[in-house]
């Protein structure tokens, strides 16, 4: 069902383009586009260095994964370009290499919610299909690579939401990882009183103003049972299953149940605080398990720590649908070894090597059951659940104008300049604008 509301959203949104590169999309040529003619197949024969650009990696694994690829291919070596850790400032230098039709971007590592985007404004090529199957991709990955049912980007990895927390805590206290909201903030209660440490905080996710504060909203919303657009592809979001999820999230702020100063955390934040030991639970991407694991003196919980589903109302909550593909930049040259490079990189020996050193989540299906995988990672089923589980974050060719809308309604009421009901009754106007 996930997938078919999906499809919906897309082409309710695909009317309209992106005003930012409106005169970049205009003056693309379809000749360049696979399966275009002569032109497209001699694009993909070409080959020679390249540049991959991806955010920050804080795994310090890429540049011994792109070694080993150099080391292999010395006639067509690729160049790390690391941008910001931050997704939107991505975003923003991505869609700036495009805005000036530059060839210094090759492969894309793209979030997957920004694929309508890019496709629709042709700053990524459409995938020749012959060249990049799928059937062995977890399908909710190669889902979030497709626009009008056309590949764009391949599944490099991806991410559903876990709740970290601190097993030796809630042994001593003879407590079970909460299945629910209320759970969680009991265990809190209780341990926080038995350890009377100022500086032992209770939960924290993402809320700095940025695309994780919109995802953390949509976790808490849907874990609510509301949605910020609904099945028909319309959006939905001023309602009371949504409020419930705001309002969550509003009075853990207030009430100290999260600490005053995680308003502005971003990922990197929490999973320091974490590390640290400064927090019971914590709301993050897989990518932290490994670095919390670290015995090199960079983590004080090693060995203390575990993953759980995310909580709900009821039960089990629901992730946002996290990860990045790789894409290849419509104005790059050499794609016939962005093409080869991507279908290295997204291999299953590449990926299972991945995993292995970061913990970060594989788009292959058959990692999450492999024995070196899930002997290293056992909560490699929780991780699998979750993905298959989460729901994507709005689908829209908009979608800087969408995720800036999100976060502007909920940074206001975390920060008490509005109240719940109006933030969700200015952000649902605000999407009927958006999304259409």
């Amino acid at each position: 069902m996930a997938f078919a509301r999906r499809a919906r959203r897309i082409a309710i949104a695909a009317g309209s383009l992106t005003a930012l590169l409106a005169v970049a999309a205009c003056g693309g040529s379809s000749e360049t586009t696979p399966g275009g003619g002569a032109s497209a197949d001699a694009a993909y024969d070409q080959k020679g260095p390249i540049t991959y650009v991806q955010g920050k990696d804080t795994s310090g694994n890429v540049p011994k994964l792109i070694a080993q690829w150099n080391s292999e291919h010395p006639d067509e070596k690729v160049t790390l370009q690391e941008l910001p850790d931050n997704a939107d400032q991505q975003r923003a230098q991505m869609l700036q290499n495009a805005q000036i039709k530059s060839d210094k971007m090759t492969v894309l590592s793209v979030d997957v919610v920004w694929t309508a985007e890019f496709a629709a404004n042709q700053i990524v090529d459409e995938l020749p299909a012959d060249k990049f199957p799928t059937d062995d991709f977890l399908p909710a990955t190669v889902n979030t690579a497709k626009y009008f049912n056309k590949l764009y980007a391949y599944p490099a990895s991806s991410d559903g939401g876990l709740l970290y927390y601190r097993k030796d805590l809630l042994e001593k206290y003879d407590l079970q990882a909460p299945a629910t909201w209320d759970e969680l903030k009991s265990a809190c209660d209780k341990i926080k009183q038995g350890e009377n440490d100022s500086k032992l905080n209770c939960f924290a996710g993402q809320y700095n103003k940025y695309e994780g504060l919109t995802v953390n909203f949509a976790e808490n919303v849907n874990s609510a049972g509301g949605v910020i657009v609904g099945e028909d592809g319309k959006a939905n979001v001023n309602t009371p299953e949504a409020k419930a999820g705001l309002d969550r999230m509003v009075n853990w702020f207030k009430d100290g149940t999260i600490p005053k100063g995680a308003i502005t955390w971003q990922e990197e934040q929490g999973r320091q605080a974490f590390q640290d030991g400064n927090l019971i639970f914590h709301r993050n991407w897989p990518y932290v398990y490994s670095l919390a694991s670290k015995d090199d003196g960079s983590s004080k919980i090693v060995g203390k720590f575990d993953v759980a589903p995310l909580p709900g109302e009821s039960g089990a909550g629901v992730s946002s649908l996290g990860g990045h593909n790789m894409a290849i930049s419509k104005y790059a040259k050499n794609k016939g070894t962005a093409t080869d490079f991507i279908k290295w990189w997204t291999s299953q020996d590449i990926q299972k090597s991945n995993v292995i050193a970061t913990s970060a989540a594989p788009t292959r299906t058959a990692l999450y059951t492999d024995a070196d995988v899930t002997k290293k990672f056992a909560y490699m089923p929780i991780l699998l659940k979750s993905i298959e589980t989460a729901q994507p974050r709005p689908v829209a060719v908009k979608y800087g104008d969408v995720t800036l809308a999100i976060q502007d309604s909920a940074y206001g009421a975390l920060q008490g300049q509005t109240t719940s009901d109006a933030a969700l009754s200015e952000l649902q106007t605000k999407l009927e604008g958006l999304i259409k």
